[in-house]
Order: C-alpha cells, then structure tokens, then sequence
C-alpha cells in the first residue's frame, strides 16, 4: 500500500539508491509512476506492505517501509531490488554500487567512485566539512539526522585523515 513518506513512522526501514546522474524532469515523472504502481502492488507472502517513497536532489531514491504492520520477507526484497534494476536498464544509470560517493559541491551534488573520493580527501580537495551523502542508515529517523551530514560525522571520515 502506498502511503505518503512523511507519514510513515521514523523506525520504518529505508533502502537509498543514488544515481550516478541526475534524473532528467521527464525522467523523474516517469519513474515517480513506475514507484507508485510498484509500491501499490508491493506485498510480503500476499500481504500488503505499508511503503512510501521520496526522491531527493533528482538522484536519490529513498524506499521506506513500515514494518510495524508487515515486515519485509525475502521476497519482497527480491521484488525491490528487481524493480530497482529495471530502473537502471530503462534509464541506462547506476543505482546500485555502493562504492560511490556522492557529496554536496555547494547547492550542486557530485559523484565520485570511492577511489577518486579518497584521493580528493588526501588532496584536500574535500574536508572534514564537507556535506556528505551517508548511504548506510537504516531507519527514517537516521535519515533525517544522519543521512546528510559533514564527511567529520560520518564512516567517510576514515579517508579524511
């Protein structure tokens, strides 16, 4: 069941995908309805899944759901992680590799591979300050606190030394 993302509660469970591009506005038009039938139709073992979306900076899809009502079964992962690669074949972008940095260049997003992130921090190109996108939190609540924060207060801290 599709429920809007600020209504779900802060212990939902999130999964972010971050574009290695922006989404064109035609692009993010299309895939905010490919989302709203997935999300509809999203079940665990035939029972409705309480879910909603967001999509941030024309490049970040955040999947929540509330797992107080169904939680999330293999399945339904499977199901996800299906939708969220057909995305990427239709749009010809990377949505799944983890080992890409994406950080705040003023109001503008970049995005680098982790090796050249490390290298940029060792040239102090980025700083301890720098408006990193920390991928790895869990919930709502992380999301909102944790999510977009100083590279000093996040796991990139570790290249910044």
């Amino acid at each position: 069941m599709l429920v809007e993302f600020n209504k779900l509660p802060e212990t939902s469970k999130i999964w972010i995908y971050q574009a290695n591009r922006s989404f064109t506005p035609e692009e993010l038009e299309e895939i905010k309805n490919k989302l709203d039938q997935f999300i509809t139709k999203w079940t665990a073992h035939g029972a409705d899944l309480n879910a909603g979306y967001e999509i941030k900076y024309k490049r970040f899809i955040t999947i929540a759901l509330d797992q107080n009502i169904n939680q999330a079964t293999g399945c339904s992962i499977d199901a996800s992680v299906h939708f969220i690669q057909q995305l990427e074949t239709d749009y010809k972008v990377d949505l799944m590799d983890k080992m890409n940095v994406s950080y705040k260049q003023g109001e503008y997003v970049a995005y680098k591979s982790l090796t050249d992130f490390r290298k940029m921090a060792k040239n102090r190109s980025v700083s301890p300050n720098t408006i990193v996108f920390n991928n790895l939190v869990n919930t709502i609540a992380e999301y909102r606190s944790d999510w977009e924060v100083p590279a000093k207060e996040s796991w990139h801290n570790r290249f910044l030394n």
